[in-house]
């Protein structure tokens, strides 16, 4: 028999009447891959990245070489290339991973490579983008079907990921022999034995602050979102309704293919709801890529999203793909997509239109395959009647829109998210602090967060950082948020400033004041861009004049 002679219709058998799955003969069961992710994610949590590797290595070891048992056993093989390569092509079929065309076994010289990996798309969706290889379980099948297979112990080692932005997922198989020092630092991994002691030690602290944070956060409802580095994921809650609508509708059309615009103030959250939908969409795997529209200057934004060719303008020493293009088989997000220059406009119109992408310099035009998202805290509808912004590219973008509601217009989340982020913040900080004091609390509460989540982002690592005991108390947290106005307002105040202006305002200048005036800086810590918080600025200037 040949590995391209699988067949997963003789290979699977069901019986429905007896609950019965078998695969190969070997009884097998159907499990959710977002259940795998959500797994892995508590095996981080608990044991660590290292702990969470070894656990899911020799997990793969195993299964993989019962699945070489099954295939040795049951079929019979033209050749032992045909038996190694069939490894390769029976996880293909099982839903694990998806092969670069010609690509049969990690054993070859030049490896294998993955144009897929269900491990990669649920690390990304889960803890979001690492700094190594994470497709363990699958390094420790290929280890364990080779091994099997060939009859001495092989090692398969993934030296590029998608899961830590590479384009592929690629493995190589040697034998101990062949690797050589090499295989020291993954061999622990694989055999308990090799294992560092701490490893092995219960980890009673990391699960007691894993539980602390779910009890904290335990009334909202949470939905963990991956961030980038590969820090822990970062909340997004939805207690009160406003948000709930938003976020139910960015699940619901994340596995639609249309263009999304995401509308909000700055720092309510447009790119984590981004990455969201992406991480929800049958995309997932693929590159998920943000560009700033308004960072950039008009030349090389033109250059940074559609590519340039070499000679095309003074710098450019080389072909250069866009964004457009690196975001193939993934999403791209257009953030601040408002403050675009006019001619970007046109180009972005014409690659939406046509799904092609001509780079700076070239006359001939590029397919790309990307799912376009679009971010905005301006008014585009406003913008478009009166000129500003392309009325044909504000509709093409608007397939479907989605608002997100600034946090001072959904008191409901506020406590939630500050718990839910003072637990990722204790992990991420290893502080051993569970919770906030009822005065502290108060001042959360209280507070107008003109910097929406970002902003309470920073203040609640700032009370973690500041935290002495347990609990992060009301001097724990940044000045201008433990003294926000009380909401019963000051004497002689107006409402509409008390909650909006003066309260953003005095959050702006006490920000600036701890920088020691660095505009940069404050605007840094406020969640704003450099250019709002210097109109703001302006503003305040011609007020006081």
């Amino acid at each position: 028999m040949r590995a391209a002679d699988l067949d997963i219709r003789k290979l699977l058998d069901v019986d429905a009447r007896g609950g019965v799955v078998r695969f190969a003969g070997e009884r097998a069961v159907i499990v959710d891959a977002g259940a795998l992710g959500r797994l892995r994610e508590e095996l981080v949590r608990i044991a660590g990245y290292a702990g969470a590797r070894a656990v899911l290595t020799r997990f793969g070891v195993e299964h993989g070489a019962r699945m070489a048992e099954a295939m040795v056993s049951r079929l019979p093989w033209d050749s032992d290339a045909e038996l190694h390569g069939a490894g390769a092509l029976l996880h293909t079929l099982q839903g694990f991973i998806r092969l670069a065309p010609g690509d049969t076994s990690p054993l070859a010289s030049r490896g294998a490579t993955l144009l897929s990996s269900y491990e990669a798309e649920q690390h990304l969706l889960h803890l979001g983008r690492a700094d190594e290889p994470v497709c363990w379980m699958l390094a420790g099948i290929a280890s364990g079907y080779m091994t099997r297979a060939t009859g001495e112990a092989v090692y398969v080692i993934e030296d590029r990921c998608i899961g830590r932005g590479d384009d592929v997922c690629h493995f190589q198989g040697r034998t101990s022999a062949a690797w050589g020092a090499a295989l020291e630092e993954h061999l622990p991994f694989f055999r308990e034995s090799d294992l560092d002691p701490s490893l092995r030690e219960p980890a009673q602290p990391a699960l007691r602050r894993a539980t602390i944070g779910r009890a904290l956060g335990a009334k909202a409802s949470v939905l963990p979102l991956a961030a980038p580095r590969g820090e822990p994921p970062i909340p997004l809650v939805a207690e009160s309704p406003a948000m709930q609508r938003a976020l139910d509708r960015a699940r619901r059309v994340a596995p639609v293919d249309s263009t999304i615009l995401l509308t909000g103030e700055s720092g309510a959250g447009k790119e984590r709801v981004a990455r969201l939908i992406h991480g929800a969409s049958a995309r997932a795997a693929g590159p998920f890529v943000a560009v700033n529209c308004a960072a950039i200057t008009e030349t090389l934004l033109e250059s940074e999203l559609f590519g340039h060719a070499r000679g095309s303008f003074t710098g450019a020493t080389h072909d250069r793909a866009g964004l457009f293009e690196a975001a193939r088989g993934g999403t791209l997000l257009l953030d601040e997509v408002g403050e675009a220059p006019p001619g970007v406009q046109a180009k972005l119109l014409r690659a939406l239109q046509e799904r092609q992408v001509r780079r700076v310099g070239e006359n001939a035009s590029r397919p790309v395959d990307a799912r376009i998202l679009a971010a905005t805290n301006r008014d585009l509808a406003a913008d478009a009647a009166a000129g500003r912004f392309r009325r044909d590219l504000y509709y093409r973008l608007r397939v479907i829109e989605i608002h997100l509601p600034p946090l001072r217009e959904r008191r409901e989340d506020v406590l939630p998210l500050a718990r839910a982020l003072l637990a990722a913040a204790a992990r991420r900080l290893d502080r051993p602090v569970a919770g906030f004091t009822p005065e502290a609390e108060g001042a959360l509460e209280r507070h107008g967060w003109p910097g929406n989540v970002r902003e309470l982002e920073n203040a609640v690592e700032h009370a973690v950082a500041l935290a002495s005991g347990g609990v992060a108390a009301l001097d724990d947290l940044p000045d201008d948020v433990r003294g926000a106005a009380p909401t019963g307002g000051e004497a002689g105040e107006a409402p509409a400033a008390r909650t909006l202006e003066g309260v953003e305002r005095r959050a702006i200048l006490a920000a600036l004041e701890r920088h020691g005036g660095n505009q940069a800086r404050a605007a840094a810590e406020l969640g704003i861009g450099a250019s709002t918080l210097y109109r703001k600025l302006r503003k305040y200037a011609r007020g006081a004049g």
